[in-house]
């Protein structure tokens, strides 16, 4: 099982993924149910089915955790682009 932190942008003119923020996944979604949009977006992306995808932190919140079903981080980072490594200066 794959999980992701999810940053959540409400009022958007069409939902997207936009890209990394820190470690969270951020993502921007039209106005309406941004939990049912999140999950339609990343089944979409991932090409997963919706019924693998669930939200199991932060339904009322921004910042979302959610676990994908049937997939772990390794194929999730690959479909979705690798997040940001930091860098020592």
């Amino acid at each position: 099982m794959g999980r992701l932190n999810i940053k959540v942008v409400p009022g958007a003119s069409r939902d997207q993924i936009v890209g990394w923020l820190g470690n969270a996944l951020k993502i921007k979604v039209t106005k309406g149910k941004a939990n049912e949009a999140v999950v339609t977006l990343l089944a979409k992306t991932l090409g997963a089915r919706r019924d693998t995808i669930e939200i199991v932190s932060g339904h009322g919140s921004p910042a979302k955790t959610v676990d994908i079903a049937l997939m772990d981080n390794d194929v999730i980072q690959k479909a979705i682009g690798e997040p940001p490594t930091k860098r020592l200066h």
